[in-house]
C-alpha cells in the first residue's frame, strides 16, 4: 500500500545536440544564448532528483562549450542537484567539455568520447596566387591585422602566436577534464591528452566515463522505476516556424538560403567525419 502511494520521482531532460557555437547565417549550433533558457527551465523545479543531459556534438567553439560547461555547474551548486551526462553517438572536444559538468558519465558501448584538445585549420592559396601572377594588396592600420592571413606566405610570429592562443585553450580544457573526474582518469597519461578519442569500453576503462547504459535503465538503478521525466523542449524561431514550412513556396531567401546550406552541410560533415559519421 505504502509503494502505491509512494510519489514519483522527477527527473528533468535537456537535450545538447548538434555543432557548439555560430554556425553562421541563420542558423545557430549550441550556443549559451539558446542553451541558457533551457537550462533555466530544467532547474526550475524544486523538488527533482537530478536533472539529465542528452549529448550528442562532435565539438566546436572553445568559448561557447566554456560558458554552456559553467552555466551548468552553477545551476547545480545553486539548487544542489545531481546531475548525469548521457553521451549518444559523439561527445567528442567540446561535446565532452560540456559532459564534464555532469557528476557521471554514461555512454553506448559504440558511443565516442575524447578529443581533449585544439585545432586550428585553414589553406594557404600564396603559391596558387603567385602562380597565376595575382598581386595581393593589404591595407592595415596594425602590423597584426592581417594575422594568418590565407593568401600570403606564413609567418613564424603568426604561428607562434595561434600556438600560444591553443595552448592557453587548451590548459583550460584539461583542468575542466582533470578537476570533474578527479582521481577517475591517469592525469600522467599523455595519450589521454592527445587530441585522439576512444569508443565505449575503451573510454570507461581510461576514467571519461563511468559506464554504459541509457537515461531509462541508469534513472531507474538510481532511483527506482517510478519516475517522471520533464523534457525541455527549445522552443522554434520565428524564421525557423518560416523555414519549416514548404520548400516548394519561392520567396526572396530561396537563393541565400540554398549557398547557407551548402556551406552549412560541408562544415558540418567536416566536423562529424572526423569521427567516422
Amino acid at each position: 500500500m505504502l509503494n502505491f502511494l509512494k510519489k514519483k520521482k522527477i527527473v528533468s531532460v535537456v537535450h545538447l545536440s548538434g555543432i557548439i557555437g555560430n554556425i553562421g547565417g541563420l542558423r545557430s549550433g549550441l550556443t549559451i544564448s539558446n542553451v541558457q533558457p533551457l537550462l533555466e527551465k530544467a532547474f526550475k523545479l524544486k523538488k527533482q532528483s537530478a536533472v539529465a543531459l542528452i549529448i550528442n556534438s562532435p565539438g566546436g567553439s572553445p568559448a561557447q562549450s566554456s560558458l554552456i560547461y559553467k552555466a551548468i555547474k552553477k545551476f547545480k551548486n545553486k539548487k544542489k542537484v545531481k546531475i548525469y551526462s548521457f553521451v549518444e553517438d559523439v561527445a567528442a572536444s567540446g561535446g565532452y567539455y560540456i559532459a564534464c559538468a555532469g557528476d557521471e558519465i554514461y555512454i553506448d558501448e559504440n558511443s565516442i568520447l575524447g578529443s581533449i584538445g585544439v585545432i586550428y585549420s585553414g589553406f594557404g592559396f600564396n603559391k596558387l596566387i603567385k602562380r597565376y601572377d595575382i598581386e595581393r594588396r593589404i591595407f592595415t592600420t596594425g602590423k597584426n591585422k592581417s594575422f594568418l592571413d590565407s593568401f600570403s606566405k606564413q609567418k613564424l610570429s603568426d604561428t607562434k602566436k595561434i600556438k600560444n592562443i591553443q595552448n592557453e585553450i587548451f590548459k583550460n580544457f584539461r583542468d575542466v577534464v582533470v578537476n570533474s573526474r578527479g582521481n577517475k582518469i591517469n592525469k600522467l597519461n599523455k595519450e589521454l591528452f592527445s587530441g585522439s578519442f576512444w569508443v565505449g569500453k575503451q573510454a570507461i576503462k581510461l576514467g571519461l566515463a563511468d559506464g554504459i547504459g541509457d537515461l531509462k535503465t541508469i534513472m531507474e538503478k538510481k532511483f527506482g522505476e517510478k519516475i517522471k521525466y520533464n523534457l525541455i523542449q527549445p522552443k522554434k524561431t520565428f524564421l525557423k516556424n518560416i523555414f519549416s514550412k514548404s520548400t516548394n513556396r519561392k520567396n526572396i531567401f530561396d537563393q541565400n538560403n540554398m549557398i547557407e546550406e551548402i556551406f552549412f552541410y560541408l562544415e558540418s560533415r567536416n566536423i562529424w567525419s572526423r569521427y567516422g559519421f
